[in-house]
């Protein structure tokens, strides 16, 4: 059959992008996206695919099997299609490829393959136990990290290798000698007593026929270190740390050699000892402390002296908690060098890297054997010194002290391994010698998530503003959706992830990542349905047990919703569901038959900028106006989430139910005119956006709304429950000139306060460094949070004009609302199914737009003045007349310095 050769299939993957080494699942959905590789017509859409799954022999030189083939499926889906074949084995490998046709009858070419191999997917594949050094430890602080070591020998020439490997605590493996893998903070965080994730990796190339060694450190991590609130809590999962490691080897001649954590002696006459290493304390709060005099070269070579080493333990596990990790592991994404070396008043040496981050400090020093180099990390100067008072009780210190080789030997090279850190600025005490560029590096660390999204305009203040979101996102998104990377917290907070979540959705491929989390939302709620403040649930110092708090348990609703929109998975619906229904239930009752959700502890707007610095919940807008516009919102969001699962029954209750609570609103909180009991942006913001007001009164309260903007000087007055929601509520109004003047005041509280002050990520307080350059002085202070960035989506929708249209980007809204002063703008992003991009500028008195739409989807281009088109695939230039351009914004001001 001949071949159409202007479609190739590209970018086929499994689930979202999960590792396709060590997968965890049987049956992974697969998608693709089809792309011109010629002139193709803008009507081509894909009408029918075939997928054709080959196993791959298990060792080179065995027969190889017979391809298996789905055969012509009629359908057009392409995104998280369900796997078609007989369900995977544990450890089976195959050889994945699809080809598409459209209305015609030539299909194309098959896709290059995608080779998928799973992991062990049952917990009777698993041999290997929990092991950890077996000497007396004090619980009640924190632990040297341990170092853990086995010999074995293979009888014969290695054909496949893989390690499947986890922890209690976190861990780094090496094999003779080399480390496997390049992930940091491994296994991650988890409800660890439910999910305990594993990672499996090809070692292939670091065993061989004859002698070997496997090593390990071992340390504390979120298992059993110091975490949580307020000086937190200590083993929280645990008094003991131990690894839990399988390789398993295939040699050529067919036979499989097992090399598993345990205490005794195995069949190769290997066993496992325990050590103290080099490092003498780790925390994620306080730093890591390195004395390199007490290395322990080639302890993972064969032929190492072990005799002095200490046994090992073994500890329970419940083999139904190891589930194969199924999102992206943290790791170095890139490197950052300082951008000046500051001296401050009382003579400190101080690093200034330009960019707020989270990752760790890579130095190279010379010196003598017992130097030792102390830094200290922080977000901010003060005074021009070091201003640590933001991080409360952490720390953020790591030292070295040096081996020494003189100040002419090779340079010792050393990085923390178990800690990370939230910084700016770096202070350096102890160095030996001169410090030169690229002694100290700064590493990025965060999910190696795949950038999905970009956004630019001609007003570099707002550009900055996107920058700093993307930096607070990475910094932020380190295995969980966290508050902040810095101060002694760092929780995965349901409520800030709910109204970022879109921001993420578009900026990164998060599916997988916040899949995985949104699993241990579910697992770690409460059985009446209360779903903790954040998650994974740590002990804290107040709101313990778990109390049911709007905008925050709403996450259980409102995110896998959120999932589905942006990346077309009912899968994680479904997965989810129980939860989400688990929540609107338990508020239902707690509302009982009024329908008004007005009692019980609520966080209500959190941090609105009127609030005292010691009391963020003080908003303006009333806690429990948020809290019943929060279940009328969930309860539609699940009748809707119902109807796409089929639930029909389910859909019609809930949405009786949304209906009852929108009655409810506002019979409660409605006024004449539109006003509304709360006269403030938030209450107008939810109540518009989440569709509470009879249709009569909607334009009276969008009015309102831009009259409250006008009154606050274009100044945001909202907090996290309406930060994402104000602009939208004045767009949908007709009133875009006000959205786009919140966006661009400058004045504080504001966006581009923020900008004006030197700000390079998103801030935790609208003003968290006030105007004279000192630091907000309630307790709660981080430069590092995204939940004010989630402004950021509306950026992207309205000021750029790329949205969906339906979920996964199957169809594209494209609706650019250019703002006074912007004389262009651009945004684009890798769809499931394609890049899609928008871009206008103007151009006199005409509005010139650029719109890409992939292969396979349609757009509905709604212009300013312009009847609403549809279009196909391709690139679609659109003209429009427009008002007069507005006069060019101003060079806006110099950045103030952080203070010296």
């Amino acid at each position: 059959m001949p071949h159409r050769t202007d479609v190739v299939v590209t970018d086929l993957r499994a689930e979202h992008g999960a590792p396709l080494l060590g997968l965890g699942t049987a049956l992974p959905r697969l998608s693709w996206t089809a792309r011109a590789a010629a002139d193709v017509p803008a009507t081509w859409e894909q009408s029918a695919y075939e997928v054709r799954v080959t196993p791959l022999p298990p060792v080179p030189g065995a027969e190889p099997p017979r391809s298996w083939s789905s055969g012509r499926v009629d359908s057009g889906d392409s995104v998280l299609v369900p796997w078609p074949a007989a369900p995977l084995r544990s450890r089976e490998r195959v050889r994945v490829e699809v080809r598409l046709w459209g209305r015609d009858a030539e299909p194309t070419s098959f896709s290059r393959p995608l080779v998928l191999e799973t992991g062990l997917l049952a917990p009777s594949d698993w041999t290997a136990v929990p092991v950890g050094p077996d000497w007396d430890e004090d619980p009640g602080v924190d632990h040297r990290p341990a170092l853990l070591r086995r010999e074995f020998s293979l009888p014969g020439p290695v054909a496949r290798a893989r390690l499947h490997v986890t922890a209690h605590g976190l861990h780094e493996v090496e094999v003779n000698g080399e480390r496997v893998g390049d992930e940091v903070l491994a296994p991650g965080w988890t409800s660890y007593s439910h999910r305990l994730r594993h990672r499996t990796h090809d070692v292939t190339h670091l065993v061989r026929e004859g002698g070997n060694a496997v090593g390990a450190w071992l340390a504390d991590g979120w298992y059993r270190g110091r975490f949580g609130i307020r000086g937190g809590s200590r083993n929280l999962y645990g008094e003991r740390t131990a690894l839990i490691a399988q390789l398993e080897v295939d040699l050529a001649d067919g036979r499989r050699v097992v090399v598993a954590t345990g205490p005794g002696t195995g069949e190769d006459g290997g066993t496992w000892r325990a050590a103290h290493g080099p490092v003498l304390a780790s925390n994620l709060y306080e730093g890591e402390s390195h004395d390199a005099r007490l290395a322990v070269p080639g302890f993972s070579t064969a032929g190492f002296d072990d005799s002095a080493w200490a046994g090992v333990r073994r500890y329970e596990r419940d083999p139904a908690t190891l589930v194969a990790a199924d999102g992206p592991p943290v790791r170095c994404t890139r490197e950052v060098l300082p951008v000046a070396v500051l001296t401050s008043p009382s003579g400190a040496t101080i690093l200034d890297f330009g960019q707020n981050l989270t990752g760790r400090l890579r130095i190279r020093v010379r010196g003598c054997a017992g130097d030792r180099v102390q830094l200290r990390h922080a977000e901010v100067l003060q005074d021009g010194e070091l201003y640590t008072r933001p991080l409360r009780t952490a720390r953020a210190t790591d030292t070295y002290v040096l081996a020494g080789g003189g100040g002419t030997g090779e340079p010792e090279v050393w990085e923390p391994r178990f800690t990370m850190h939230g910084f700016r600025y770096a202070e350096v005490t102890g160095w030996p010698g001169r410090l030169d560029e690229g002694d100290v590096v700064a590493r990025v660390h965060h999910s190696d998530m795949a950038r999905t999204g970009w956004f630019s305009c001609s007003d570099d203040r707002l550009n900055r503003l996107h920058e700093n979101v993307v930096w607070s996102m990475r910094s932020n998104f380190v295995d969980i959706p966290t508050d902040c990377p810095q101060r002694d917290e760092r929780l995965g907070w349901t409520g800030d992830i709910q109204v970022f979540a879109p921001t993420a959705a578009f900026l990164y491929d998060c599916s997988g990542f916040l899949a995985s989390w949104l699993r241990d939302v579910a697992v770690e709620q409460l059985p009446d349905g209360t779903v903790p403040w954040y998650v994974p649930r740590v002990p804290a110092s107040f709101w313990e047990p778990p109390q049911p708090g709007a905008v925050w348990g709403d996450v259980a609703v409102l995110t896998p919703w959120v999932l589905f929109q942006r990346y077309g998975d009912v899968g994680v619906l479904r997965a989810q569901y129980a939860s989400a229904r688990a929540w609107v239930d338990l508020v239902e009752r707690l509302a009982g038959p009024d329908r008004l959700w007005d009692s019980g502890l609520q966080l209500g707007d959190w941090l609105d900028p009127a609030a005292p610095p010691d009391r963020p919940a003080e908003a303006r807008t009333d806690r429990y106006l948020v809290a019943t516009a929060y279940f009328a919102h969930s309860a539609r969001t699940l009748a809707r989430t119902a109807h796409v699962l089929g639930e029909q029954e389910d859909a019609a209750r809930y949405g009786a139910l949304a209906d009852e609570v929108r009655e409810a609103f506002a019979r409660e909180h409605l006024r004449p005119g539109g006003r509304l009991s709360s006269d403030a942006q938030t209450a107008y913001a939810l109540a518009l956006v989440f569709d509470l007001l009879p249709e009569g009164e909607r334009e009276a309260a969008g009015r309102r709304l831009a009259e409250l903007v006008a009154e606050d000087g274009n100044r945001v007055a909202t907090g996290f429950a309406g930060v994402n929601l104000v602009t939208d509520a004045l767009t949908t109004t007709g009133h875009d000139e006000t959205a786009h003047a919140l966006l661009t005041e400058t004045g504080c509280p504001s966006w581009l306060y923020q900008v004006a002050m030197g700000a390079t990520t998103t801030w935790e307080r609208w003003d968290s460094m006030l105007p004279d350059g000192t630091v907000n002085p309630g307790q709660m202070t981080s430069f590092n949070h995204y939940a004010l960035g989630s402004i950021a989506d509306w950026m992207h929708r309205t000021v750029a004009g790329l949205a969906p249209a339906e979920p996964g980007y199957r169809r594209l809204l494209v609706r650019p609302r250019p703002g006074p002063g912007l004389t262009s703008a651009a945004a684009r992003h890798e769809t499931p199914r394609g890049t899609a991009a928008v871009s206008w500028r103007r151009d006199g008195d005409r509005l010139v737009v650029d719109v890409d739409v992939p292969l396979g989807v349609r757009a509905a281009v709604d212009l300013p003045g312009r009847p609403v088109s549809e279009v196909g695939a391709g690139r679609h230039p659109f003209e429009v007349a427009t008002t007069t351009p507005p006069p060019p914004v101003p060079s806006p001001p110099r950045a103030a310095p952080q203070p010296a």
